[in-house]
């Protein structure tokens, strides 16, 4: 993991974790690195001072980030709950950003979703990006089948 500070063209300074320098590049050129402040994606990372010890100390070894399963997911009720409250401005435009993408460049497969998915991993049919509707318990077994799935709150489109 690297961390770097980052500034927008606003001037808000923030920071991020990647997974390496080409990470970084990867979501900074694609404009998935936003400045939490204004959502401006004209990003750029910061003159950084290395930690150095002093002499004699050693730098304190830090705990090395697991790769963590997802979370499980809250019951309904909780889910409910969370989901109640208003959603920040700046999140929403994200999340109304986020679908335009997936609409933009995967194939809506609708509730033939997990078929389609298991299909693709056994070669069976074009490998693609696609999105649909399945159930939990379906996503649960895609999941324990290898196959990587990924649930995404779906707002309501920015234009509609």
């Amino acid at each position: 993991m690297i961390h770097y500070d980052l500034r927008c063209a606003s001037g808000h300074e923030f920071d991020g974790w990647f997974k390496d320098s080409a990470a970084y590049e990867k979501q900074a050129k694609a404009g998935f690195v936003q400045c939490p402040v204004c959502g401006g994606t004209e990003v750029a990372k910061q003159l950084m001072a290395p930690a150095i010890p002093k002499k004699g100390k050693s730098r304190p070894k830090l705990p090395v980030p697991a790769e963590a399963p997802p979370p499980a997911a809250p019951p309904a009720e909780a889910r409910s709950q969370a989901a109640a409250g208003p959603v920040p401005a700046q999140v929403m435009a994200l999340l109304q950003r986020m679908r335009a993408e997936v609409e933009k460049h995967c194939d809506y497969v609708g509730q033939d979703f997990a078929e389609e998915a298991r299909k693709i991993h056994r070669g069976e049919s074009d490998s693609r990006g696609i999105y649909g509707e399945t159930s939990d318990a379906e996503a649960e077994a895609l999941r324990e089948e290898g196959i990587e799935v990924a649930r995404l709150p779906w707002v309501p489109r920015a234009d509609g």
